[in-house]
């Protein structure tokens, strides 16, 4: 398998594994909005932009730039897991109490079933 079907591959788990966790939708991001600007996953969290990592290797300082840098002004996050390990949600530290409160709204939404 190459890296890319790799990468598509590791994207649809994270997507399943957040809408399992968050009770949110969620999907690729890449192949519904086409634009190298989009987030490796899209979500109805609001306001949080999750950056995927399915490697073996990873430098966590890159990967969290990467996501700072294609954030905009929302939560950066990295979601990312080796083989046969259980995926991490990385964030900095500063963003903690942003990222909870970007939870807490989406999970009102859910409980208040906004968007149904």
């Amino acid at each position: 398998m190459n890296s890319r079907q790799k990468g598509a591959r590791g994207e649809r788990e994270a997507a399943k594994v957040l809408s399992e966790t968050f009770c949110c939708e969620a999907r690729r991001g890449c192949q519904f909005a086409g634009g190298k600007d989009s987030p490796d996953v899209q979500t109805t969290i609001d306001g949080v932009h999750f950056e995927v990592k399915r490697v073996q290797r990873l430098n966590i300082h890159n990967a969290i730039d990467q996501a700072v840098n294609d954030a905009g002004d929302k939560v950066p996050c990295v979601l990312h897991r080796r083989d046969r390990t259980d995926w991490l949600l990385t964030v900095r530290l500063r963003d903690v109490t942003k990222l909870a409160a970007r939870l807490a709204e989406a999970a009102d939404k859910e409980d208040a079933g906004v968007g149904e």
